[in-house]
């Protein structure tokens, strides 16, 4: 009976492990989708043929600005997600695509009092990004 219940356990860890694998997968494949941008940082997007129009679904998370023809430089302003159209000349959608502004996870820190959260950003000093409070609290 012992030996039974230890195989039961495992399966169930190996089940478990298995579907965080599968869960892991599947959030990266969703954020895949989005063309990532930092907040506050800049992104050059070299393009293969002249750029005619520019359009922002939401000028407040990114801006888009023409360096040349062939240049956009897309910027990250407030987290969240918004889309970037480009046309050509003829009206064709050079890029269609969705984007997420977030913030450079690798320098942060996250600091948490009872409801409160605080980031910092921490390059090369630590310096308070967003504060919110918890919902329920």
């Amino acid at each position: 009976m012992g030996r039974d219940r230890i195989f039961a356990v495992g399966a169930f860890k190996l089940a478990a492990a298995a579907f965080a694998a599968v869960s892991v997968a599947g959030a990266a494949t969703a954020q895949e989708q989005f063309m990532r941008v930092y907040m506050d940082h800049a992104r050059v997007l070299k393009l293969d043929r002249p750029v005619s129009k520019v359009i922002i679904g939401n000028a407040k998370v990114a801006d888009a600005t023409v360096a040349d023809a062939k240049t956009i430089v897309l910027t990250g302003r407030s987290f969240g997600t918004t889309n970037l159209v480009l046309l050509d000349a003829d009206g064709n959608a050079i890029v269609d695509e969705r984007i997420l502004v977030s913030i450079d996870e690798g320098n942060t820190v996250r600091v948490f009092r009872q409801t409160d959260r605080s980031v910092l950003s921490c390059t090369p000093n630590c310096e308070e990004h967003a504060t919110s409070a918890q919902p329920g609290g």
